[in-house]
């Protein structure tokens, strides 16, 4: 789907010029830029997300606070 969206004349010669500088495109900047900004706001970006987000589960991995297993010695 295509919108338009106006930015002024120095802005717009900044986006291009940070494009040219990591060999992006201004789509893929705009993709990230807006994927940034709903990260922000909690809404979910793809369906993996959709799902996580449902589940309750984070996207950091949670560690095993477990009791470490040692070996213990019988008692005689």
């Amino acid at each position: 789907m295509r919108k338009l969206i106006a930015f002024d004349d120095d802005t717009f010669d900044k986006l291009k010029q940070l494009a040219r500088d990591r060999m992006a495109n201004f789509q893929e900047l705009a993709d990230e830029a807006f994927g940034d900004l709903l990260r922000k706001h909690g809404v979910p970006v793809d369906l993996k997300d959709a799902l996580r987000k449902s589940a309750g589960i984070s996207k950091t991995p949670v560690k095993d606070h477990a009791r470490s297993r040692t070996s213990r010695k019988a008692r005689s």
